[in-house]
């Protein structure tokens, strides 16, 4: 089931309106683009799918996922990933520990969840590199164990905010083919960020400027 943004707007304290109502609807599976200048509002529009609306920020509209309305609902119960320009891998812990510290609660017992880090590193390219600190890794390296710490909470959506924006050209096509390859193969909604055409384009789905907020379905 889809990501259903309604007639969303968002507004600091006596201020108007970021932007103007937004409606989209994302299928699982697929990737919208959003783009516009700086200061528009795009990354507070991911703040505000997730949960983590700054407190001097209101937003009207609403937000549901898979069925579930989102609004009120705690930023930790609305099974909503985030990937940011600058892998959010905790410094104090191990390679292995942060994606540990992604994994659902469901997956119990220390074998058990071994075995997931240890498969989500294989798939992720990084065998071996669980005892690694994450200063270690290089930006692709990084860049995918942060996708596999977001993927082992196994959310029901995603929100990418320029993921890919700090690596160079060559190492950027890699590593965006790589998270695009894992949301489709998952089949989970998600809403990306970005200033650079070439993401908009390999995501592949409907690309929404944020100044003219049309109503999209993807």
């Amino acid at each position: 089931m889809p990501l259903v943004i309604d007639s969303l707007t968002i507004r600091a304290a006596g201020e108007s309106a970021l932007f103007g109502p937004l409606t989209l609807e994302i299928q699982p599976g697929h990737v919208t683009t959003v783009m516009g200048p700086s200061g528009v509002g795009k990354t507070t529009l991911l703040q505000a799918i997730a949960g983590h609306l700054p407190g001097d920020f209101t937003l009207s509209g609403g937000l549901a996922l898979n069925g579930r309305r989102l609004n009120g609902v705690p930023a930790e119960k609305r099974r909503i990933g985030i990937m940011f320009q600058e892998a959010g891998l905790f410094p104090h812990l191990s390679v292995g520990e942060n994606l540990a510290f992604g994994l659902r609660a469901g997956v119990r017992g220390r074998s058990a969840r071994a075995r997931a880090v240890d498969q989500a590193l294989a798939t992720a390219g990084l065998t071996g590199m669980a005892d690694r600190d994450p200063a270690t890794l290089s930006g692709g390296q990084r860049a995918r164990a942060a996708l596999m710490q977001s993927l082992l909470a196994e959310p029901e959506a995603i929100l990418l905010d320029e993921p890919f924006s700090g690596l160079d050209q060559t190492l950027r096509d890699d590593i965006r083919a790589f998270v695009l390859e894992h949301i489709r193969a998952r089949s989970i909604p998600a809403l990306l960020v970005t200033h650079d055409p070439a993401d908009a384009e390999a995501a592949g789905g409907p690309v929404i400027p944020l100044d003219a907020v049309p109503t999209a379905r993807a």
